[in-house]
């Protein structure tokens, strides 16, 4: 007798989750459809598994997003066949360019009806291209002794390499032939399955390319090594993550070199324990022409991607550079890496900090320091008589968030604002962006996904990147952390660049879009408080972070010309000073 068609197709299913499963995923997050029933019937079976339902792919795929950096473990996503999976799109180009694992499951039709002009049906085949690390279409289902073995073995494969030396996303694409939904008779259960590996973020990469090994010491470029990070350097951490230990060892080298840590707001490193190395003001500083002349070093060891200040990463065009970096890419936009180190950062800095050095500059490293602290200071005083602007938003906001939650910071305007203003603070906070490729969609999605995994994280959008993910407001009610959006009247980045002042620049560049926010913000049903100056500001902040119900929006009136006024006059009084340490 023919077995059940749909019973097949739910075993098949339920073999591939096992797998994935085994491998560690434990989230999963499904957007409705019918060509996708198997799968989601396998998933209701894994008692490991949370689902998480939401319409819009491209939201959900964000969600993903934001659930799999929060957690450190590959995070599943299914949807039906057609254009669905191309809503995908986005988030898969994030999560490529910023190693974030995602397990990409798309259902598709039938072999038999691919080209043909079935409904719903597009060529799936490879969709992704180069943005993710493995593709699988296994075919039909099947429920032979060895089909079910190899496909559970398939998906622990793909957890893996979701996870691999570079994480990222693994698509599978998975034909189904109707009927969709098994019979009444289907006996079909998820097997107990043992896990297989540890979340991305309690492994460390120890395989590394270009002949070093953490037992290095006869590694031909040692010596090379230590004669170029001697005297006056310096260490740039961009984007990237940081465990304690890492960070620990970070410090230990960079006082063993007698160097500055320029560390960007995305690095995991500007809040929390630290020494006197850390140094956060150097966009600032480095606008400031003779402060930038006399800081400019012979070489730069250079962590994790490029960084968020365009000052800085311009200031260090045609520096001998080094780069260490676990992962597959090149990050180098100025071209100056002379050396690309494959290593896990925490086992490098223990590594290079036992070398033998020349004695370091001591005064190369004060000058940093004291410039550092003079700069907080001049900063500080100009605040304090300044008309309240974002500067003074950004430090009560990292003043006022509770030790070890996150923060989300959207691209354009909101990260450079905190990059200038943050400082740093002595009490761990994670920050997070998708700078991956820098996209405005997705934030409010990402947010979301970033509590789901485990982070209470508040967020500071502007205004246009909280209207581009409206989806995902969806997903932000009962949320206990709040959605800050710095309402300044559209894109006002390009206030800063040569695009202001051109016929249209209005309509077609800065784009404002005259929609009240609290109406809308109701419509979703959540919390919305409107601001416009300081004690309005602490008071909203202090009931969103400490009240017993969900959070909800916080709107921030800001005036982006007084705004670009009061930062452009910090920079001309800082060039005009006699000296600054």
């Amino acid at each position: 007798m023919r077995e059940d068609p749909g019973c097949v197709n739910l075993r098949w299913a339920l073999a591939l989750f096992d797998g994935l499963v085994a491998g560690g995923m434990r989230h999963l997050v499904l957007s409705p459809g019918s060509r996708s029933t198997p799968l989601v019937l396998a998933a209701q079976r894994q008692t490991l598994l949370t689902l998480t339902p939401i319409l819009d792919e491209r939201s959900a795929a964000f969600f993903a997003l934001g659930v799999a950096r929060a957690s450190g473990r590959p995070v599943g996503l299914v949807c039906t066949s057609g254009s669905a999976l191309a809503h995908w799109f986005p988030a898969v180009i994030e999560a490529s360019a910023s190693a974030i694992p995602l397990i990409l499951l798309s259902a598709d039709r039938p072999p038999e009806l691919r080209g043909w002009g079935a409904n719903q049906t597009i060529d799936q085949m490879r969709l992704f291209g180069v943005h993710v690390r493995a593709f699988y279409d296994p075919g039909l289902p099947e429920t032979t002794p060895d089909a079910i073995k190899w496909l559970r073995a398939l998906g622990r494969r793909a957890a893996a390499e979701s996870l691999g030396d570079w994480p990222g996303p693994v698509h599978l694409n998975l034909p189904f032939r109707e009927p969709l939904v098994p019979g009444p008779d289907c006996r079909a259960e998820a097997a107990q399955v043992q896990t297989a590996v540890q979340s991305q973020a309690s492994s460390h990469r120890l395989g590394l390319a270009g002949g070093w090994t953490p037992e290095a010491g006869r590694w031909p470029l040692t010596a090379s090594l230590t004669s170029r990070c001697s005297g006056r350097g310096l260490i740039c951490c961009g984007p990237g993550d940081w465990t304690p230990a890492g960070a620990a060892a970070l410090w230990r080298l960079a006082a063993r070199l007698g160097v500055p840590v320029l560390c960007d707001p995305l690095s995991g490193l500007r809040f929390g324990p630290a020494s006197d190395p850390r140094v956060t003001h150097y966009d600032s500083l480095l606008r400031r022409p003779t402060t930038a002349t006399a800081l400019r070093p012979d070489w730069v060891l250079r962590f994790g991607r490029a960084p968020v200040s365009k000052t800085l990463l311009n200031w260090l065009a045609d520096v001998p550079t080094i780069l260490v970096d676990p992962g597959h890419g090149w990050s180098d936009p100025n071209h100056d890496v002379w050396l690309k180190i494959d290593a896990d950062p925490q086992v490098f800095c223990a590594w290079l900090a036992d070398l033998e050095f020349g004695a370091p500059d001591q005064d190369w490293l004060a000058h940093w320091i004291r410039a550092e602290r003079r700069l907080e200071g001049l900063i500080a005083e100009y605040l304090d008589q300044a008309p309240w602007c974002e500067a003074h938003l950004i430090r009560t906001l990292i003043a006022r968030l509770p030790e070890g939650e996150g923060l989300l910071c959207a691209n354009s305007l909101p990260i450079r604002q905190l990059d200038t203003w943050s400082g740093q603070r002595r009490r761990t906070l994670r920050v997070f962006g998708n700078r991956g490729a820098s996209g405005i969609d997705g934030q409010t999605s990402t947010l979301a996904g970033l509590n789901a995994g485990g982070i209470p994280t508040t967020a500071l959008l502007g205004d246009l990147s909280f209207l581009h993910d409206l989806s995902g407001l969806l997903q932000l009610r009962g949320l206990s952390r709040p959605c800050l959006v710095i309402n300044n009247g559209g894109g006002r980045i390009f206030d800063a660049l040569p695009q202001h002042g051109l016929p249209g620049f209005e309509a077609l560049w800065r784009t404002p879009i005259a929609l009240d926010l609290g109406a809308l913000a109701r419509t979703f049903g959540l919390v919305h408080r409107l601001v416009s100056d300081g004690p309005g500001f602490e008071q909203a902040l202090s009931e969103a972070l400490q009240g017993s119900g969900p959070a909800g929006v916080i709107e921030v009136m800001i005036d982006a010309d007084l705004s670009r006024r009061i930062q452009s006059e910090l920079w001309s009084a800082l060039a005009a000073l006699d000296e600054l340490d």
